[in-house]
């Protein structure tokens, strides 16, 4: 036979949950944006300088919490240079230009950061 004894409440778990539905991860999110937006800024290959300045962020609200987007507007013939940049592409010519990885490790202390910041809120420490 088992007996399964409980003491106590869940009142804890209850109140953290309760507490973390009410912060507000918008001014964390655009703390990080900002940041973001200058890593990417500084990371960015360049060679005219114009998809090094043309970084951006978008913070998008659901009812699933929020999300952070960095956007780069340097698009030509509706390719974004930006991602031909990190991933590489074609030329003309029949001949390949690597991509270099610079997107991520941009944004790695930013993801890091705002993980950080985030629980601290949550829990108040």
């Amino acid at each position: 036979m088992i007996v399964l004894k409980n003491k106590g409440d869940f009142s804890k778990t209850t109140n953290f949950l309760k507490k973390i539905t009410k912060l507000d991860y918008k001014s964390i999110l655009s703390k990080y944006g900002k940041m973001g937006v200058d890593a990417l800024a500084k990371a960015t290959p360049i060679d005219t300088g114009l998809t090094a300045s043309s970084w951006s962020y978008e913070i998008v609200e659901d009812d699933g919490g929020a999300t952070i987007y960095w956007k780069n507007s340097n698009v030509v013939k509706g390719v974004s240079i930006a991602v031909i940049l990190q991933y590489g592409h074609g030329t003309g010519t029949g001949g390949y230009v690597e991509g270099i990885d610079y997107i991520n490790p941009a944004l790695r202390s930013i993801f890091e950061g705002i993980a950080d910041d985030a629980w601290k809120e949550a829990t108040g420490s």
